[in-house]
């Protein structure tokens, strides 16, 4: 039996190198993609995987990643994602937007047009979209990413439509609250004080590992079982505006 093979875009950190860890401890020889290309290949040396410089948002990359992966593909993660800026609608940065629709849309569209013959190929495949509750809820100064998720839940919904009589299955995992070291950082232009407030007073978000596990579970499963989405919050998170807060001593 041929080892398993699993891409996972956006592999240089957080919930994609979590999940490359995740799957490697599973069998599956992980092809780690990502624009930071010593990051990758440290992982893929760790892992005993394949690094892969890939911007999932040009078409060559994709190509030249394609052409890495070979033939047969039994798992895409397309996880490349990210938020950039908090601004109303009204003071927004188009660029800003731009970026969001382009990695979070564009690029798992590029990346999922490329796999798809070697997933078909495989006979089992699998397609896991990291999607976000910010594809289900509005929120305040989200609009942009918020869109783009949205954007990610559609293309998900309809590329199972599309593919229901070929041999993928198509998921979508929608994290809430997840601290991982880069998420927020990045989206406040390295403001490290916004990011740290983001999860302030909340003993316990999700972490990377909390959320690789739960994608390696769902790629996991018999291959008639498909598990359309799967949302997954910490506890203290009760919806989007509802989170459990302690207040620090002082």
């Amino acid at each position: 039996m041929p080892t398993r093979t699993a891409v996972v875009t956006g592999a240089s950190s957080g919930i994609g190198a979590a999940t490359a860890r995740h799957l490697a401890a599973e069998g599956f020889h992980v092809f780690c993609a990502a624009r930071r290309e010593d990051r990758v290949a440290e992982l893929a040396a760790e892992i005993g995987g394949t690094a892969v410089r890939c911007d999932v948002t040009s078409a060559a990359d994709v190509d030249a990643l394609a052409a890495r992966v070979g033939p047969r593909l039994d798992v895409l993660v397309n996880n490349a994602g990210g938020a950039f800026g908090a601004s109303p609608v009204t003071s927004a940065d188009a660029d800003d937007w731009r970026r969001m629709y382009e990695v979070n849309v564009i690029g798992l569209m590029l990346v999922t047009k490329a796999l798809v013959p070697a997933l078909i190929a495989s006979g089992a495949g699998v397609i896991l979209n990291v999607g976000s509750t910010a594809g289900r809820v509005a929120y305040e100064g989200g609009a942009g990413y918020t869109a783009a998720k949205h954007g990610t839940q559609v293309v998900s919904e309809t590329l199972r439509l599309e593919l229901f009589d070929q041999p993928v299955r198509v998921c979508e995992i929608a994290p809430g609250m997840v601290r991982t070291d880069e998420f927020a950082l990045i989206r406040f232009d390295g403001d490290q004080a916004k990011a740290d407030a983001v999860y302030d007073g909340v003993a316990e978000p999700l972490t990377a590992d909390d959320v690789a596990d739960a994608i390696t579970w769902m790629v996991t499963r018999p291959a008639h079982v498909n598990i359309d989405e799967l949302v997954i919050r910490p506890r203290a998170q009760a919806a989007q505006h509802k989170v459990h807060r302690v207040k620090q001593d002082g």
